[in-house]
């Protein structure tokens, strides 16, 4: 029997009502006394007087603060190495691009980074890659699953509605995506892991049976975050991202080159979700359900995505990963995939 592998997991993780103005008591029982903290673009001015009271009180000392508005991976570790060297941690505030560039020069640093989330639009808060720009090129690149994940949910709850929509069709893709993981291990192209599998399949199914009566209920949001998270710590024990990310990320990244403006990930993603549930035959149902009664479809035929972009990414998405094998990268698959963005009813409404 071969042994184990050590796993990273957070240390901290606190979701819910009124938890960002309790971070300084988080990071004193971890023993963080020194830190770094980065904004979103706005934020000091929305959070930065909770924030900074919560760590004062604590005796957490803040060595320095700024907004931050760059993926650049130069930018990034320049900014990484100019950092005090007696920091603890670092802290990122905001959405995507925050979470993302602090947690790449944390890892560039070999320190903590504390996942301050303000928005629930895709699993990126609890991941251990970061999303960067690369001589120009958005890449994945590695870093380290989050030391701490801190989420407001009456935060999360203030944010546009857009942002939770985005959040829903990412955590649905776990459904697709696990499906496309198993395929390819029937394929002879990768190994599964049962474990990071069970992790995954317990983040969506909470999610999907959640009760509700409106998208902004606090149930709803810590059941969504909650299940986001769950999948950072699935990937984190797969070693990669193939239990929450399949052929309908490949769909999604694929829109993200030809679109000049793209939408939302989590928002292309669930559409993507959607067409490849139907193409696997796997649990379409339920999705169609989801996306149907939180509102995602009506939301998403508001943005006029166009049918044929779609099947241009359907064609495209092979090339955005040729060492996967996905349901997508058999010809057969991405006719019926195209064949449905043509035909099928539901997305006949949605797109144009």
């Amino acid at each position: 029997m071969q042994a184990g592998k050590g796993i990273s997991i957070p240390s901290i993780l606190k979701v819910g009502k009124g938890a960002l103005a309790r971070i300084g008591s988080y990071l004193k029982k971890e023993g963080i006394e020194q830190v770094v903290i980065f904004f979103g673009n706005g934020l000091i001015d929305l959070f930065g007087t909770d924030v900074m009271a919560s760590l004062k009180q604590e005796e957490i000392r803040v060595l320095e603060y700024s907004e931050l508005d760059t993926v650049d991976i130069d930018d990034i570790i320049t900014l990484a190495f100019a950092m005090p060297n007696k920091t603890q941690a670092v802290i990122s505030i905001g959405g995507g691009k925050v979470i993302d560039a602090g947690k790449y020069a944390a890892f560039l640093r070999n320190i903590p980074f504390i996942s301050v989330p303000t928005s629930s639009s895709s699993d990126g808060f609890s991941s251990a890659s970061a999303s960067l720009l690369v001589h120009g090129k958005r890449t994945s690149v590695p870093a380290r699953l989050a030391y701490g994940i801190i989420v407001d949910t009456q935060i999360i709850r203030t944010a546009p509605e857009k942002f939770i929509y985005s959040g829903i069709g990412d955590m649905l893709s776990k459904i697709t995506a696990i499906y496309d993981w198993i395929y390819e291990e029937k394929c002879g192209y990768s190994e599964v892991n049962d474990f990071a599998v069970m992790i995954a399949k317990k983040a969506v199914n909470s999610f999907v049976r959640t009760p509700y009566e409106s998208i902004k209920d606090e149930l709803f949001l810590k059941e969504l975050v909650d299940s986001l998270a769950m999948s950072g710590i699935a990937n984190e024990i797969a070693g990669s991202s193939a239990p929450t990310s399949g052929s309908e990320h490949l769909i999604s990244h694929a829109l993200d080159k030809i679109l000049e403006i793209p939408q939302l990930h989590g928002i292309q993603v669930g559409i993507a979700t959607y067409i490849m549930s139907k193409v696997q035959d796997h649990r379409y149902v339920r999705v169609e359900t989801v996306l149907r009664e939180t509102g995602f479809f009506d939301y998403a035929a508001t943005l006029q995505m166009k049918r044929d972009d779609f099947i241009r990414a359907i064609d495209m998405a092979p090339s955005i990963k040729p060492f996967r094998h996905t349901y997508l990268h058999e010809e057969s698959y991405r006719e019926a995939a195209k064949k449905l963005v043509r035909e099928d009813e539901v997305l006949s409404r949605v797109l144009v």
